[in-house]
This record gives C-alpha cells, sequence and structure tokens, in this order.
C-alpha cells in the first residue's frame, strides 16, 4: 500500500524545522562612500607654521587610541584618564550596555532551549460522586492529595522570528557599545578642549594685566606732565579711558576661566569645590610633526557614532523579519508528568499517573489587517534608519571639512600673529635703545610695550585655537577608538 501524502503545510513546516528558514531581510553593511576629499577642490593638507610646532596632516595614518596624548602633555594625559575613570556619564552609558547584554541573554535563554518547570502541590478535597454521574456512589469524606511534577514546553523557530528578535537584541547591544565609545570620545574631546581653553584664556588674563600694568604706568607719566602743562588734560583722560577699558576685559575673562574649571570637575566627577586641577598653561602644549587623518573610504567604520547609527539601521533590518514571521504557523511541542498520592510518602514510589504529551500550530487566520501593517510599519521603520544613516554620514562628512578648513584658517592667521608678533618685539627693542640713547621718550617705550603685548595676547589666541581645532579634528575622525580594542 502506496503512504499517504503529507498536507502541503506540513511538508513546508518539517523542511522549515530542518533546515532552520529565516524570512525577512539579511543585513548588510552600507557600502562606504565613494569620494577621495572631504571638502571640494585641493583637500587642506598644508597646515605647517612658522616656530616650534610644524604640523602636517598624515592621510591613511591611524589615530593611537590615547589620542591626546599627540599633545604631549603629562598634565593634559592625566586629566583626560581621570575624566574616563570617573565621570558619571560613562558610567551610565557601561549601566545601559550590560542592560542591553542582559536583555539579550535573557531573551536566548527564553527561546533557544526548552523552558523546565517544576512544581509541587498539596490541596484538601471533596468530591461528590453524584456530579461525576455516579448518585448512588457513597460520598467519601475530605482527603488530601500531595503531587509533584514536571512541565517541559517549547516553540520551534521555523521561520526564523525568535532568530530575528534575538539579531535585533544583538543590534542593539553593538548600539549601545558604540554609544559607549562615542561617549568615551566625546568626554576625552570635551577634556581637551576645555583644558586649552582653560590655558588659553590664562594666557590672555596675564598678557591683558601685563597691558593694564603699561596702561597705568603711561597715565601716570602722562599725569606727571599735565601737572607741568606738558600735556593736554584731554590726552590724560583718554588715557583713563583705556585704563578703564583694558580694565572692564579682566572680570569676564576670570569668570570664563572660573566656568572652565568647574566644567572640568565635572567631567572628572568631582563638584567644582572638590576637584584639584592641574594649572594647563599653552607653553604644556605641542602638536607633533604630523596629525593622523583618516581617509574618507574608512571614516564610517572609525567614528563611534555612524556605527552606532548603523547598528540601529542593523536593528530595524532584524525587526523587520520579525514582523514577517509573524504571518506565519508556530509550533509548539508541551509535556508534562505528575505524581499525584493521598500521602506525601507515595509520590518517590507510586509512579506517573498523570501525564500528557502534546502539539500547537498556531496559524494567524484573521487579526483584522494587524500583522501586515505591522509589517508595513517595520518596513517604513527600516527605510527611516537607512535615511538617517546616510544623512549621519554626510553630516560626518561635514563635519570633517568643517574641522579642517577650520585648522587650515588657524594656520593662516597663527603664522600671521606670529609674525606681528616678531615685529611688535623688534620695534619694542628698538624703542628702548632709543631711550637710552635719549632718542625718545619712556611713553615711547611703553606705547612699543602695548603694542607688542597686544601683540603676543592676539598670537596666544590664535595658538590656543589651533590646539583646539585639532582636538576637534581627533573627535571628528573618530579618536582611534578601534586601537583600544
Amino acid at each position: 500500500m502506496r503512504r499517504p501524502a503529507l498536507p502541503p503545510a506540513c511538508l513546508l513546516a518539517l523542511s522549515c524545522l530542518g533546515s532552520g528558514c529565516t524570512v525577512g531581510p539579511d543585513f548588510r553593511t552600507p557600502e562606504p562612500p565613494a569620494v577621495e576629499r572631504y571638502a571640494r577642490g585641493d583637500a587642506p593638507l598644508d597646515i605647517a607654521t612658522p616656530g616650534r610646532d610644524t604640523p602636517a596632516l598624515a592621510p591613511g595614518r591611524d589615530i593611537p587610541a590615547e589620542w591626546w596624548s599627540l599633545f604631549g602633555s603629562p598634565k593634559l594625559d592625566a586629566l583626560v584618564r581621570r575624566a574616563l575613570a570617573a565621570s558619571p556619564t560613562l558610567a551610565a552609558a557601561r549601566a545601559r550596555l550590560v542592560q542591553a547584554e542582559e536583555e539579550r541573554n535573557a531573551r536566548a535563554g527564553a527561546t533557544e532551549q526548552p523552558a523546565v518547570n517544576g512544581s509541587l502541590g498539596i490541596s484538601r478535597e471533596q468530591i461528590d460522586p453524584a456530579t461525576l454521574g455516579f448518585p448512588q456512589a457513597p460520598t467519601p469524606g475530605p482527603f488530601t492529595l500531595y503531587s509533584v511534577g514536571v512541565q517541559v514546553s517549547y516553540t520551534f523557530d521555523l521561520f526564523g522570528g525568535t532568530r530575528r528578535e534575538l539579531e535585533a537584541l544583538a543590534a542593539e547591544v553593538d548600539y549601545r557599545r558604540y554609544e559607549l565609545e562615542g561617549a568615551q570620545l566625546a568626554l576625552a574631546a570635551n577634556v581637551a578642549t576645555s583644558a586649552i581653553r582653560q590655558a588659553g584664556l590664562r594666557a590672555q588674563i596675564d598678557a591683558t594685566a601685563r597691558i593694564l600694568d603699561s596702561q597705568r604706568r603711561t597715565l601716570a607719566i602722562m599725569q606727571g606732565r599735565l601737572a607741568a602743562g606738558g600735556v593736554a588734560r584731554a590726552d590724560v583722560e583718554n588715557q583713563r579711558v583705556l585704563v578703564a577699558q583694558t580694565a572692564a576685559t579682566l572680570p569676564p575673562l576670570a569668570t570664563a576661566l572660573a566656568q572652565t574649571e568647574h566644567i572640568l570637575a565635572i567631567y572628572v566627577g568631582q563638584a567644582p569645590s572638590e576637584a584639584a586641577l592641574p594649572e594647563l598653561t599653552l607653553a604644556d602644549l605641542r602638536l607633533p610633526r604630523e596629525l593622523p587623518l583618516t581617509l574618507p573610504s574608512q571614516l564610517a567604520q572609525q567614528r563611534p557614532d555612524l556605527r552606532a547609527s548603523e547598528a540601529l539601521l542593523h536593528k530595524a533590518s532584524a525587526n523587520l523579519g520579525v514582523a514577517t514571521a509573524n504571518l506565519y504557523p508556530k509550533l509548539t511541542l508541551s509535556a508534562s508528568a505528575t505524581p499525584t498520592q493521598l500521602a506525601a510518602s507515595d509520590l518517590a514510589g507510586g509512579g506517573i499517573n498523570i501525564w500528557n504529551v502534546g502539539a500547537s500550530l498556531l496559524q494567524p487566520l484573521f487579526r483584522g489587517g494587524e500583522l501586515k501593517a505591522r509589517e508595513r510599519a517595520a518596513a517604513a521603520a527600516f527605510d527611516q534608519a537607512a535615511a538617517l544613516y546616510r544623512d549621519s554620514v554626510l553630516q560626518a562628512f561635514r563635519n570633517v571639512a568643517d574641522v579642517l578648513r577650520a585648522l587650515e584658517d588657524d594656520t593662516r592667521s597663527l603664522a600671521a600673529r606670529t609674525t606681528q608678533a616678531e615685529h611688535a618685539e623688534t620695534a619694542w627693542r628698538i624703542a628702548i635703545a632709543r631711550r637710552d640713547a635719549g632718542g625718545v621718550s619712556g611713553l615711547a617705550v611703553l606705547d612699543a610695550e602695548r603694542t607688542r603685548l597686544s601683540a603676543e595676547l592676539a598670537r596666544a589666541q590664535a595658538e590656543a585655537d589651533r590646539y583646539a581645532d585639532a582636538a576637534a579634528l581627533m573627535q571628528a575622525l573618530g579618536g582611534g577608538w578601534w586601537s583600544a580594542r
């Protein structure tokens, strides 16, 4: 006799059970943008300037994980390390990563292995035989039932819905990991730029204080000449105005310096009143001869925010698979065995007197269009994640292009300010020599000194801007977090 043919649905279920088919799209990492430069025209690769720092960009060179060490400052290095070790922001990001990992582990444990539950029960019962169809039987007295049992159940992942769900949870873990890497990068960059700003503000305060002292000495000389009738009163009053204007610039600088110190204290996880921070100066910093520059084709793989965006795209892809799998049947096998006895001592040797084995196949038939709508919503969420990923890549390229242009402009500005400071220094020394020879008065020397100090102030500001933009470049390129793994 020929065996009866299995229904097509059964054949499909058995085929999926054996091969483990998975519905929905298989995720593929997006291709990197096919561009060679971050900005139009020639890339701004020459940022060398005269002086003790002569850096140039090195395309394709790897960024060190501890990129802030490029500034050659032990004080800055210690400050960044303190922040990375004690920042509450990083502690929160680490906790979110652990939470995502454990949620994935919990779901994997609930779906990849059969669920086994034990039971232990005791109950006091009374039975009326009449309710069971035996009205003539005597009614027994109340009795106690003891039971111990085990139940086993397992739902087969016929169409990969569970695998897609675990894939989405794994992508969430990746997202949280890259989020942590991004938080570490942002914290290091914020500490570096704040410390550089602190050094720049100290230089500005020092230079401004020396300018103010020079102006006050000039005022004293002019007051003496006014008494002797050598200058007009209007000139003295104008000098007083100049002194007052310069003095008025110091309190805002002091406030900005204090605020920078306060935020650095928060970065290292301490209250502003308790943090003992190193006093960084511009003299403590330097730039290497070459600054690493990530190639455009590598940027998407080396910026943690872009990897995080890619992980969200992966999650959306997996969720689309989950929504598609929900349209198909679910097969569940279950079994239970429960010995039940009138005496607890009989449970061990009385055998299993209640058991069952079963299978169920659940196929959605009519849900009012809910499942198809959820599939379309998941597809739209995937399209949204893809668009956001593309936008984040474009924004990253803009970020790098902006910083490169700023760094190039810093180079020009610092070169001009350095030349200005050198000429002002020369003019001041010439004025001193002429005064000593009796050719000019002390006022001329003070004027030359103010010009020199003003030029030095402008140079210090330009130098601080270049250091800050160099740190911003390292952050824009991804900060070398992958090198630490």
